[in-house]
């Protein structure tokens, strides 16, 4: 990239991007499904709270989820796996749902049972 863009190409480069962003958000519409309700409705009959985990970058994507479900009034949480494995599982109740975000594009959801969220963390199937 050149050191300094003409307000024209910084103009054209900006468009480029929304219209490459846009055209990804509007390709999500075709991949909802059955899948995306069930795991809407296991979220929003949860009794306790929502616990987002991830590792990385996925880390800090599961942080902003965490964060933004508690601020639109959903009882949520970010938990560190590398903590979770350290005492941070004693956090999380039979009450709680457990929402792992990875970077290969899978998301598992668990309730965890009570000895699950004692002893270790659910793995995704």
């Amino acid at each position: 990239m050149p050191d300094k863009l003409t307000n024209d190409e910084l103009l054209a480069l900006a468009a480029d991007v929304l219209d490459i962003e846009s055209r990804a958000v509007k390709a999500l519409a075709d991949r909802l499904d059955d899948q995306f309700v069930a795991a809407c409705d296991l979220c929003m009959a949860t009794p306790g709270r929502i616990v987002v985990t991830g590792m990385g970058k996925s880390g800090h994507v599961s942080n902003k989820i965490a964060a933004t479900l508690a601020s639109t009034g959903t009882p949520a949480f970010f938990m560190h796996p590398a903590e979770a494995s350290h005492g941070d599982l004693g956090m999380i109740t039979d009450q709680d749902l457990l929402l792992a975000i990875s970077y290969l594009s899978l998301i598992h959801i668990s309730e965890p049972t009570r000895q699950e969220s004692r002893s270790r963390m659910p793995s995704s199937a």
